[in-house]
């Protein structure tokens, strides 16, 4: 069982370079009983645990609202335990997992059977999707806002029973949905015609180069202004995950998150990387929507600097090397990156990308504000310490070695980032210091001001 919160040692921070709600300055904080007691030059005050943070940086803990863990059903993947491990030590502190796991997350039966899971296996907050289908409204509506973080839509790309391709199953739950819609956004018909079109060309053997034309710009579009549009006229709280093409960008108001009902997000792959990587990376960056050409790479980047990007994520979604080394058709999307994606996006900032500030709103304040998110998100006094401390000039390069996916493979493997992370803080715990693991405790369940 965790501490209570009560019980919890007292860690004062200091002298650390606070990166925050677009400011820096350098402050000591004190964390008491899990929460944020003080933020001031010079505490003067007694504490169990002393770290220096002179020269390191001091973000809010990443809030991750876009990731695969694999449990239930696909644990040969990836599991809570192992995948929430890897994203501690990546500076992540609270995560939200998606419904296409086994069985799927489609009731309400099933939602709290997985949080139930999380609460004994999260080394980190945590919070699960209920996934939307064509027939499961009724069950949507009882859905509790306070303690779920959205309602998944796979509007194209999904198996079984978790694509919602019925138009009149979209407008019910964009309708009547509880709480915030988190969409997939790709138009299966006009995919499977490509994939057709393909094969008739090179049968199995389709290159991975491929897969940008397969997945198509068109494909993307159709889909996601289908939702905008659906969105404006239910008034629904639309939020478009993984947005990859420049075209798509103009659906969405540039500017501040505050008062936005429709919103979109970019993951990390798909801010690093382009078309040209998929000669060297192959399958192992192939992922849907598929990672385009770079001048929609740079469009999207635009887009974060901008705001009409409010959020990026990781869609962090592992699978074995094994499922991977194969064909064009066989080897499955997806890609493994909790543990990489901070560290990635500050190589952003060291190449002029991004400034710091955008980082911390993109990958915290901004997906608290979205969700509603309880006392998390911010460094502010009587918030939940949920805190990193990087160093900015400490490089560190991904190898197999230290690779805590139960997949064990990276798509940056051999490269060497240029900030490390040094510790990790998950509501008031240091879970993670100097490359050292406290003994497992779990994290929370998010709560929402819903």
């Amino acid at each position: 069982m965790s501490e209570s919160p009560q019980t919890l040692p007292t860690i004062l921070i200091t002298q650390a370079t606070i990166v925050n709600e677009g400011q820096q300055k350098v402050a000591d904080v004190l964390i008491k009983n899990g929460r944020i007691e003080k933020i001031a030059d010079g505490i003067d005050a007694a504490a169990d645990r002393v770290i220096d943070a002179q020269g390191l940086l001091l973000l809010p803990g990443i809030i991750d609202d876009q990731v695969h863990f694999r449990e239930p059903g696909l644990t040969q993947k990836g599991d809570i335990a192992t995948e929430s491990k890897a994203a501690l030590a990546g500076g992540t502190t609270s995560f939200m997992e998606m419904p296409n796991v086994n069985p799927p997350t489609t009731s309400i039966e099933n939602l709290e059977a997985k949080y139930r899971l999380g609460a004994e296996k999260s080394w980190v907050n945590y919070s699960f999707y209920f996934g939307g289908t064509n027939d499961n409204i009724e069950e949507l509506k009882k859905v509790n806002p306070r303690n779920v973080c959205g309602v998944k839509v796979f509007m194209g790309s999904s198996t079984g029973n978790m694509l919602v391709d019925q138009e009149q199953a979209l407008r019910e739950i964009f309708t009547h949905s509880p709480m915030l819609i988190a969409t997939h956004c790709e138009d299966t018909p006009m995919i499977k015609a490509q994939e057709a079109k393909y094969r008739e060309q090179y049968g199995e053997e389709v290159p991975m180069s491929a897969h940008p034309d397969i997945r198509c710009r068109e494909a993307c579009y159709k889909s996601s202004s289908f939702a905008v549009d659906l969105a404006k006229e239910t008034g629904a709280d639309l939020h478009v995950l993984h947005i990859t093409t420049a075209e798509e960008l103009a659906l969405f108001e540039p500017g501040p998150i505050e008062g936005k009902k429709i919103t979109a997000e970019a993951c990390v792959h798909h801010l690093w990387f382009s078309d040209s990587d998929y000669e060297t990376k192959g399958s192992l960056i192939k992922c849907n929507p598929a990672i385009k050409k770079q001048s929609d790479r740079d469009a999207v980047r635009q887009a974060v600097k901008e705001g009409r990007i409010d959020i990026i994520a990781t869609d962090h979604a592992p699978h074995t090397l094994e499922e991977k080394d194969n064909s064009y058709f066989k080897a499955p999307a997806g890609l493994p990156q909790v543990q990489q994606s901070l560290s990635a996006l500050l190589d952003m900032v060291h190449e002029g990308v991004f400034d710091l500030e955008t980082i911390v709103q993109k990958t915290a304040h901004n997906v608290a504000i979205r969700y509603q998110i309880e006392d998390r998100g911010f460094i502010r006094e009587g918030y939940w310490a949920d805190l990193v401390l990087v160093d900015m000039h400490k490089p560190h390069t991904d190898d197999k070695a230290h690779n805590l996916y139960k997949c064990q493979w990276s798509p940056w493997e051999g490269h060497t980032f240029k900030s490390s992370v040094i510790s990790t803080i998950v509501s008031g715990e240091l879970k993670y210091h100097q490359g050292e693991f406290a003994d497992f405790t779990p994290g929370q369940r998010l709560l929402f001001n819903r």
